[in-house]
């Protein structure tokens, strides 16, 4: 429960530190796990020191047991082991001190250890940390290649050589981690991030050589999956040999079965490289050699054609065949007009014979009155009037008289 205090009324250390070691001792005995990270038996002593770490987390805790407790396990368990320990929190007053008094140790087996393994699998896998999708593809030819691996070990002499001689003008940038152990989890995770911060990284190695489950335990952690999966450089897993299948290859974009087969995977073989150029060169030059001898075997038959040939030969054809349709259409025009000609003459006589004037021509006259009208007939004539006389060669006035009428 929460205490009343304030400036004016505080506790003193030992009233604290007493506080504490009463709500500790309500916690009872727990079963922790965790990674033996220090031993200390000394000859003759009762009672045996030792650091639990978390193998995931900078966090660690200190443990006591009695020789007898640790005696039971003492075959099985040493510096670096996984164990399962039934321990009561102990609070040390004087030194303001946690730690635990284990009455019970046990070793986690190594089925256990993969049967862990696999349920995490599965639960990473449902998450889609493993899906084909989410994998990134390598750059062709890396110009920078981060490496996180152990100090001196073979895994780095194997990618740097095996790199180097593939294609001598690689670089690398490479971090020294811890490979196993209770450091190696946050070391790997922390270069990782530094790794992948620099733009100039096209991709990153993570390599370490073949040993047991336990020593490849950390490249099966949890943290280390989500970190490789969170990157945005490329990753390529090259932990162990080829049977060593850690859930950081299943993360990873690529997996190599060794340190040598990523260099491979990674770094292109300038020889090879060449050797490839030199043959598509040859291929293109076949290729460009065909088409021109095509092209220059079609120019040749287009040359031999007679239009070519004689280019001006389809003109004087169609010139020939232009003056006989100019000829014809003058002669079909020529009769046309000659028969339209006739008919002409044909129509004009007729219309001369039926004309009024070759009436006239004959001594004929028409009368009209002063309007205009015709006279048909001498009873549209009254007496003393004056009529208009038309004949052939002209016109002059007569006017009637009564004898006439």
């Amino acid at each position: 429960m929460a205490l009343n205090t304030s400036a004016d009324t505080p506790l003193p250390v030992g009233e604290v530190s007493r506080l504490i070691g009463g709500w500790i001792d309500r916690l009872g005995a727990i079963w922790v796990e965790g990674q033996i990270t220090q031993l200390s038996r000394r000859p003759g002593a009762g009672v045996v020191f030792m650091t639990l770490r978390d193998p995931s987390h900078d966090i660690s805790v200190s443990v006591t047991c009695y020789r007898q407790v640790f005696d039971a396990v003492a075959d099985v368990v040493s510096e670096g082991a996984r164990v399962v320990v039934h321990a009561k929190p102990e609070w040390y007053a004087p030194r303001g001190q946690l730690s635990l008094r284990a009455a019970e140790i046990k070793p986690v087996g190594v089925g256990e250890l993969l049967a862990r393994i696999e349920q995490l699998k599965k639960s990473l896998a449902a998450e889609g940390l493993f899906a084909p999708e989410r994998k990134k593809a390598l750059p062709f030819l890396p110009q920078l290649i981060g490496l996180v691996t152990g100090r001196a070990s073979a895994a780095e002499r194997d990618v740097l050589e095996n790199a180097r001689h593939r294609w001598p003008a690689v670089r690398f940038e490479v971090r020294n981690v811890p490979v196993q152990g209770v450091h190696a989890v946050p070391q790997v995770v922390g270069a990782l991030k530094d790794l992948d911060a620099l733009d100039e990284v096209d991709v990153i190695i993570v390599a370490r050589g073949g040993g047991s489950v336990e020593d490849l335990l950390p490249f099966s952690d949890e943290q280390l999956v989500r970190a490789v999966a969170s990157c945005r450089t490329p990753v390529v897993s090259a932990i162990g040999h080829e049977p060593d299948n850690p859930l950081l290859d299943h993360v990873a974009d690529l997996r190599a079965s060794t340190p040598t087969d990523a260099a491979k995977k990674v770094v292109p073989d300038v020889g090879e490289e060449y050797e490839r150029v030199r043959w598509l060169r040859d291929r293109a030059r076949r290729s460009m050699d065909a088409y021109l001898d095509r092209e220059e075997r079609g120019l040749a038959h287009a040359l031999a054609r007679p239009s070519m040939e004689h280019p001006h030969r389809m003109i004087e054809e169609r010139e020939e065949q232009v003056a006989a349709l100019v000829d014809r259409s003058r002669r079909t025009l020529g009769h046309l007009l000659d028969r339209a000609g006739s008919e002409l003459t044909h129509t004009h006589a007729r219309v001369v014979a039926l004309s009024p004037a070759a009436t006239l021509q004959r001594g004929y006259a028409v009368l009209q009155k002063a309007d205009g009208s015709v006279v048909r007939d001498p009873e549209e004539v009254g007496a003393d009037e004056e009529l208009r006389a038309r004949v052939a060669e002209g016109e002059f006035t007569v006017r009637t008289t009564q004898n006439d009428i």
